[in-house]
């Protein structure tokens, strides 16, 4: 089973990875290391096990690995919730941000109930 090389969740993954790059550079500027490293993987392992999930050996794998996006989506948006709060980041970017994982999670729950669908 495979997603479409050029579909919406690889690219939208791929320009909200870019953006977490980008954030985890800004942080590490102000020292904040752990906290850099926290959202580098959250918000990259979206795309990745997304990307991952196109080589699944079966249906089940398949969704399987797009729930584990999922997930890395619902922590990452709690690390820039915790970005905001402690005024790491201004609100701005973080409703940006928050915005772009919320997509993503919506496209990551619709695929993985398609594919459950299709399962029966």
């Amino acid at each position: 089973m495979r997603y479409e090389e050029s579909g919406p969740i690889k690219e939208k993954a791929m320009s909200f990875s870019i953006r977490i790059y980008k954030l985890a550079k800004y942080l590490q500027e102000k020292n904040e290391f752990v906290l850099s490293q926290q959202v580098l993987k959250a918000g990259t392992s979206i795309g990745a096990n997304a990307a991952e999930s196109r080589r699944a050996e079966s249906l089940a794998d398949f969704t399987h690995k797009l729930e584990i996006a999922s997930k890395e989506c619902e922590e990452i948006r709690y690390w820039l919730e915790l970005l905001w709060k402690v005024e790491l980041i201004q609100e701005n970017l973080y409703n940006s941000l928050e915005d772009q994982a919320a997509e993503l999670h919506r496209l990551l729950k619709a695929s993985i109930n398609t594919a459950k669908n299709n399962r029966k």
